[in-house]
């Protein structure tokens, strides 16, 4: 007898998932849209707490321009979006944009 081990390779399909691309939701400052009305909409709208609220609306204030958070696309886009329509049903200017996370 003979003890040979026959052995086979393992052939399997390595799969990659790439992660999805991310997006920053920008908070635009206006000079019309009052202080208190951002930060309640960036805490409904994004969840976040008053005190971060602050912070994004006054570096927003500041610089012209504030990133409030990265999501999926679909999620950056639906959040900007509602955040405006929240902003519009007030007759405020107030605007979110997206754009790709680099």
């Amino acid at each position: 007898m003979s003890d040979q081990t026959t052995t086979t390779p393992k052939t399997g399909v390595e799969i990659k998932v790439e992660r999805p691309k991310l997006y920053k939701v920008i908070l635009v400052n206006d000079d019309y849209t009052p202080r208190s009305f951002v930060v309640t909409v960036l805490r409904v709208e994004f969840r976040i707490s008053e005190d971060q609220a602050n912070r994004i609306m006054l570096t927003a204030h500041s610089r012209g321009v504030c990133v409030v958070a990265v999501y999926t696309k679909d999620v950056a886009e639906t959040k900007a979006t509602r955040a405006v329509d929240l902003a519009r049903e007030q007759g405020y200017p107030l605007m979110f944009t997206t754009e790709p996370e680099e």
